[in-house]
Formats: C-alpha cells, structure tokens, sequence
C-alpha cells in the first residue's frame, strides 16, 4: 500500500470518526433538552399545585366567636319559633360581651363580627332542642368573613384596612379572653352555594355533579360499549362502516361547547326539559363522552386475539356467544379504562353545562333528576367571578376537591388496567 492510500485511509477514518463525534453531541443536546423540558414541566407542575395549595388550605379552617346565648323566651314565641327573631338573640349577647357600646353606629360595627349564618345556627338548635328556651348556653358561632381573613393574615391589623381602630381592639380583646378559635370548616361540606363566603359550602355541587355524572354513566356506557360490539364484531366492513368510524373519531374531537349548543336547542327548546337540571347535565355529557367510550372499546375488542374466537367458533359457540363468553370479558378492563378515563373527562367539563343553564345560583341540595342543580367546575368558576376575597380561598379549595375527585379516577383506570389486562 502507498503512501497515497495510506493518506486517504486515514482521511477517511478521520472524517468517520469526527461525524461520530458531532451525532454523539447531537444525541446528548438532545437528551439534555429532553430533560430539561421534563424538569421545566414538572417546576410548573409544583408551581401550580403550591399556588392552588397555598391558597386553598386556608379555607379548609373557620374563625368562630365563643357567644353567651340567652335564648329569650319573649323573643322565641312556642308556636313561631321557625320565623322567630334569631339573630336579636346575637346581638344582646355581643351587647352584654361589650357593654361600654352605646351609640347605634358603634353597635353596627359590633355586630359586623359575626356573621349573619350565627342566628340559622341557633335557629337549628332550638328547632332540635326546644328545652333551650329560657336558659342561657355558650355556642361557637361562624365569624364574619372579613374577621377570619383577618385571623388567617390574608387582612392587615391596621386602621386602614378594613376594620377601624375601635373594631381591632374588639377583637383584641375577643382573642384575649379566648372567645377567637379556628377549627375545620364543616360548613364547606355540609351546605350549598351562599352569597356569604363563610357560609359558601361544595355539598350543593357536589350532589348535583354526583347526580350529572351517574345519569351519564348509566347513559354512555351501555350505549358506547353496544356501538363498539356491532362496529367491530357484527358490522361489515365497507363504505358505510368507514362513513361510520370517521364520524365517531370527529365527534371526539369536537370541541365541548357544540355539545351543550345541541343540548340547548334540543334537550330544552325541542323537548321542554329543565333548565339547569342533572337530567340535561347528564344527557349533554352522555352524548359527549360517547365517542371516547366508542373508541377505546374497539381498541379493547381488536386487542384480543383472533385465535380465542376461532377457538370458539371451532367448539360450536354461535358468534354472539363468542362475543359475549368470551370475547367481551378479555375486552372489559380496557372498556373500563376508557369509560372511567371519558368519566373524568366529563367532571372536568364547565361550557357545556353553561349552555344549558348550570350556572344558576343554587343554594337547595339536590334530590332528583330534575331538581335545580350546578357542578363542581360550575361552582368553581362561579366563586373565581366573585369580587370577596373570602372566596379566592374557596375557589381554590374547591379546585382541590375537584382534582381529588380526577385523580382517583384516573387511579383508578390505572389500577383496572394493571391488574385485569392480558399480554398476549
């Protein structure tokens, strides 16, 4: 071999060896911005749920003022005492607590401490245990929502914020004789939407989601998992069949809000439904989550092998034995998985239920189909539109019931997945 090859050789070797070099760099930047968009995903992540959180947490506490309560009896007639004067009863006793406020104006800001939910709350008790009448009882009544900010910190301790100088030194003195305490916030689970944020609750969004989200499942799931039977296993493949699968894979895609427009014009103009009912609710969802149950359930169907039916067919099974023996319970934990996963889907969902009216002020819980109703992200965003900065904090505590609730059920499909799916 000359020198020439030689040359040429090691030209060559040394061109190969530089591209090597600039791929292997490129594969490591490659790797390096991968993991760097993985750790900016996961900083916004933390960033988002610390806010949430940071915000949020509070709203699970409530600032409640120690009352002595002389229920009156002159005030709480034996045949009246449902529409009798409860919150005459708060106020004597804020006026006894501070007996050195004389002037009306100075009286009004005392009883600004207490919130107006004190006197339902007595109202409750005497309603409970009519021998309360005539005796005199120290109750835990909720506090005004500017009163628990101010305990929480969210409220500065000055003359110009929102209570003036004679009003801190009320509450100086409430917190002295250890009449100020905060403890867990019961009222946001145990009532319905209020105009008051301390006496805001989910319970009423809660049972009408509960309510949407059960008509829709009992709807979409038998009908999605029946479509995908006969889609896949019973219907002929051909220009109809296509025309089909094409129109389902759009109807997916198809943004939320188009569904509550059709809900609207159908489900209530054409066929006089309720308003802001989990009936309407439910059927808008139903028809939206539809398409996502379809479509995972023939993923389901196709992933079982086509062996299991040859086999038995072979063995004298009809087809729809085989679909329903057979075929069906290998499909079920991936038919689950994409119900429960449109499921979550539909929880999360607010512009359609907009549409057809959800958005109503609710403060009743609830009981049937039919009854006036919201949803949780209804009542999210009805809260976020609020101007008290009480409900900032119930918004977000709200937010954080709602991602429980999706996250459970994303577990959910989860742990169905795992433990019922076969590798074939």
């Amino acid at each position: 071999m000359n020198e020439n090859s030689i040359d040429n050789l090691c030209s060559v070797t040394d061109t190969v060896r530089n591209g090597l070099a600039r791929r292997y760099r490129a594969e490591k930047r490659f790797r390096w911005f991968g993991v760097c968009a993985i750790f900016l995903s996961l900083l916004f992540l933390v960033i988002l749920f610390g806010d949430i959180l940071s915000k949020g947490l509070p709203a699970f506490s409530q600032t409640r003022i120690k009352l002595s309560i002389f229920f009156d009896p002159d005030l709480l007639p034996a045949d009246n005492l449902e529409s009798a004067d409860y919150n005459a009863l708060v106020k004597s006793s804020c006026r006894k607590l501070f007996s050195e406020v004389k002037d009306r104006r100075s009286k009004r800001s005392l009883y600004k401490l207490v919130s107006e939910g004190a006197a339902y709350e007595l109202r409750k008790k005497v309603l409970q245990n009519h021998n309360l009448i005539g005796t005199t009882r120290d109750f835990w009544l909720i506090a005004d929502d500017e009163l628990d900010m101010l305990m929480k910190g969210k409220i500065l301790r000055d003359s110009t914020g929102r209570y003036n100088q004679q009003q801190l030194g009320w509450i100086e003195k409430l917190e002295h004789d250890g009449r100020l305490r905060r403890q867990f916030n019961f009222t946001f689970f145990s009532s319905g939407d209020s105009r008051d944020p301390e006496l805001a609750g989910i319970l009423g969004a809660l049972s009408g989601t509960i309510l949407t989200l059960a008509l829709t499942l009992l709807l979409s799931f038998p009908i999605g998992i029946g479509a995908a039977i006969y889609l896949e296993e019973f219907l002929k493949k051909g220009r109809f069949s296509d025309f089909l699968e094409v129109n389902i894979n759009n109807l997916a895609a198809v943004p939320s809000i188009i569904f509550g427009l059709l809900g609207l014009g159908v489900f209530i103009n054409f066929f006089g439904l309720p308003r802001s009912a989990p009936l309407v609710g439910g059927l808008v969802l139903a028809l939206m989550t539809l398409p996502t149950i379809i479509i995972s359930s023939r993923a389901a169907i196709k992933a079982v092998p086509p062996s299991i039916r040859e086999a038995a067919l072979g063995l004298g099974a009809s087809p729809v034995q085989v679909v329903f023996h057979h075929v069906l319970p290998l499909a079920m934990p991936g038919m689950l998985t994409g119900t429960i996963i449109g499921m979550a889907r539909a929880l999360g969902e607010t512009a359609p239920l907009l549409m057809v009216g959800m958005v109503a002020f609710i403060v009743d819980i609830p009981k049937s189909f039919s009854a006036a109703a919201t949803v949780l992200p209804v009542q999210i965003y009805l809260w976020a539109d609020s101007p008290e900065r009480a409900f900032s904090e119930r918004t977000s505590a709200a937010i954080i019931v709602l991602l429980i609730f999706l996250i459970l059920m994303n577990a959910s499909a989860v742990f169905l997945r795992r433990k019922f799916e076969r590798r074939w």
